[in-house]
């Protein structure tokens, strides 16, 4: 089974998520699970970092798509960064950049969430 890591980092009240492996349907309930998880707590403010991370399945966009929703509800957002071409290739395939903005970097979404990169790490 491919196995898909989760590792989390806050900035002040931004969290980011760098994820590892595969989002497909049978690792994308962990990535639900964390989302519902950090939204329930009141983190909604969220950059998830894709640097790592070698193809996403119908069923991994699904939980980006179904979660944004709640998300912008309560005032925050989810900012994709650093896909890999055939990572962004379906992403644009599917036109999800009309839901999803998508970031070269942390950097980048930092930046557009106003934060700066010399806030409080944890």
């Amino acid at each position: 089974m491919d196995k898909l890591n989760i590792l989390e980092e806050r900035l002040d009240d931004l969290v980011i998520l760098k994820l590892e492996g595969l989002v497909d349907s049978g690792t994308s309930g962990l990535l639900e699970d964390r989302f519902r998880e950090l939204i329930k707590r009141g983190n909604v403010r969220l950059i998830v970092d894709l640097q790592e991370v070698n193809y996403i399945s119908s069923a991994g966009w699904g939980i980006f798509i179904g979660e944004i929703k709640g998300v912008r509800q309560k005032k925050g957002d989810i900012k994709l960064c650093g896909m890999r071409p055939e990572v962004r290739e379906v992403f644009d395939l599917l036109e999800f950049n009309a839901l999803l903005k998508p970031y070269n970097s942390n950097k980048d979404a930092m930046v557009d969430f106003g934060v700066n990169e010399k806030s409080e790490r944890t």
